[in-house]
């Protein structure tokens, strides 16, 4: 029977594997090389450091990451070692997006910013961007796309220069891998440079990696009033996070944007059947079992009174209210990890329904498009 190691913190996989692998269940943070000389696989987050130090000497075959990034990864390290490893792109897509949403809402309430008409670069259009993007023109926003990977392979139609993504954007979110050098480097790809060619008040929001942005340089753009706003969700040295920098930026978040329960769910499954894939362990369409339900799942709204944007808050942040997660960390934020490890429930839109009275069919078309559904016989 072979024997896999696994980030305890994955949520979802307790039972999964048990009957076809030995499994030890380690904090992830804490996943040694003893722990792997005689483990055939691993499965793992993020604050697993997947190169030589932990994998030489070791039995490790396989590698499945249940996060769509893969930065912890030594990809050379192990192509030359013959190790094989999976991440799970996409698989928080629609919590990111959620994320991304809540943060527009409470600007759009809380800054009394009308989003409709405003800019939206964004930088990085996978899996991720291209939900953000569509989520943008619900809220009737014009989106710039960068994505110099994908222009390269499908032109440049559909896409636009990072300069014209600066120089043009009221707001900017960054969906980009750390890539460090090469064609595609984004380490620091937020520097002094790129923050002087912004609009004046422009808004800048980070769930991608932490290292994109040059910290120090981010603080002196929010110093000189080029950034009106910066909502940061990853921080470059965390779980150490610079508290200066915290205390100066409109919202501050653990590291947590695809942290809905839907989001893990399908990073857990994609990573159990890749395991079972390459290990020929007949789990290759296992799912986990059912996710618990939002109580209540059926919110209701009376449009007839309030703003739109209020309304759209009003609903939207029952799902998710970024500023928790904002209260959270400034509260505690030597804290990090345990935010991320201890996060609360969240499900994403598609798990609420809406009873929408005197609503306007533009209305309801936003919210299906958000993701809710929209119980039709009590529209008005």
């Amino acid at each position: 029977m072979i024997k896999i190691v696994a980030d305890n913190k994955i949520p979802f996989l307790e039972g999964a594997l048990e009957q076809v692998a030995k499994i030890e269940y380690l904090p992830g943070g804490a996943i040694s090389r003893e722990h792997l000389l005689d483990a055939d696989g691993l499965i793992t987050r993020t604050r697993t450091e997947c190169n030589r130090d932990l994998l030489e000497g070791t039995s490790i075959r396989f590698i499945a990451s249940a996060t769509i990034g893969y930065d912890h990864i030594d990809r050379d390290y192990c192509r030359e070692s013959g190790i094989v490893w999976t991440n799970a792109p996409g698989c928080n897509s629609s919590s990111v997006k959620q994320y991304i949403v809540s943060a527009l809402l409470w600007l759009a309430v809380n800054r009394k910013m009308v989003l409709h008409g405003k800019t939206m670069g964004v930088v990085g259009v996978g899996n991720v961007g291209t939900k953000v993007a569509a989520a943008a023109k619900t809220l009737g926003m014009k989106v710039l796309l960068n994505d110099p990977p994908r222009e390269r392979s499908e032109g440049s139609k559909a896409f636009v220069s990072l300069n014209e993504v600066m120089e043009q954007s009221d707001i900017i979110s960054l969906h980009v891998p750390l890539n460090r050098g090469g064609l595609d480097d984004t380490w620091h790809l937020v520097n002094q440079e790129f923050i002087g060619h912004l609009k004046k008040g422009a808004i800048l929001i980070n769930s991608s990696r932490g290292s994109v942005v040059d910290e120090s340089a981010l603080m002196e753009g929010i110093r000189s009033g080029i950034l009106s706003d910066t909502i940061l969700d990853v921080f470059e040295n965390e779980p150490v996070v610079n508290k200066d920098l915290i205390d100066m930026i409109t919202l501050a978040t653990p590291h947590i944007a695809g942290y809905s329960l839907d989001g893990k769910a399908n990073g857990t499954r994609m990573s159990v059947e890749a395991v079972s894939r390459f290990f020929k362990l007949g789990l290759d369409r296992w799912s986990p079992g059912s996710v618990p339900e939002p109580e209540p799942a059926e919110l209701l709204a009376d449009a007839s009174g309030n703003h739109p944007y209020d309304l759209l808050w009003e609903l939207f942040s029952l799902t998710y209210d970024i500023s928790s997660d904002d209260r959270r960390l400034r509260n505690d934020p030597v804290n990090f990890e345990e935010l991320r490890g201890n996060y609360p429930f969240r499900r994403e839109p598609y798990a609420y329904s809406v009873r929408l009275f005197q609503g306007d069919p533009w209305i309801r078309t936003i919210l299906e498009e958000l993701g809710f559904g929209v119980l039709s016989d009590q529209c008005m």
